[in-house]
């Protein structure tokens, strides 16, 4: 009986263990999005099917990170923003994980734009995005970065609506929708 609780002691410990060593490794991927300078102070959550979220780790610094490596379609793929954006974050990937492709995706985002209720991020506020095809392969890439410029328009801003990701100079995209942001070319 001795013996049965010390195997059992064993395996909790354990379990405990690869638990918190695969949080860890959770916030490690979050974080693979964020500015280096920006890593340490960074809040990182998990995002449910449902739009909710845990946080695995509390921030100081306003940035918030998550993996969405789960989302239908993605292999690896990190995101950070500002913590204002989480309730449009949540609704983003209850979208993706409720969408059987990225054709059904678009029709419920277009739908909850018609409707009103898509959450809207915060002016100004900057989405830092990392993916790729595992986590080896997204770590060599540079982040894809926009600036949330909800309902703006290429006349409010002044910037083209069209633009290269092999060119110099932003542009706006989804004009006039609450996703609507600035393109910075790079990747």
């Amino acid at each position: 009986m001795k013996y049965v609780w010390i195997v059992l002691c064993l395996l909790f410990v354990t379990s405990v263990d690869s638990q918190a060593q695969s949080v860890d490794e959770e916030i490690g991927r979050a974080v693979m999005a964020a500015p280096p300078a920006m890593r340490t102070d960074a809040a990182v959550v998990r995002l449910a099917d449902d739009g909710s979220h845990e946080v695995l780790r509390e921030g100081s610094n306003g940035l918030v990170c998550y993996d969405r490596s789960n989302e239908p379609g993605r292999d690896f793929s990190a995101q950070c923003t500002s913590v204002r954006n989480l309730p449009r974050a949540g609704q983003n990937h209850k979208v993706w994980m409720s969408s059987a492709n990225a054709e059904e995706a678009r029709v419920m985002f277009e739908s909850q734009e018609s409707d009103g209720s898509r959450e809207a991020p915060q002016f100004g506020s900057v989405w830092y995005t990392l993916a790729g095809s595992n986590q080896a392969s997204a770590s060599e890439n540079s982040p894809h970065i926009t600036i949330a410029v909800p309902f703006s328009t290429s006349d409010t801003l002044g910037l083209p609506s069209e633009g290269s990701y092999s060119q110099s100079g932003s542009w706006i995209m989804e004009a006039g929708t609450s996703a609507a942001h600035i393109m910075i070319p790079g990747r």
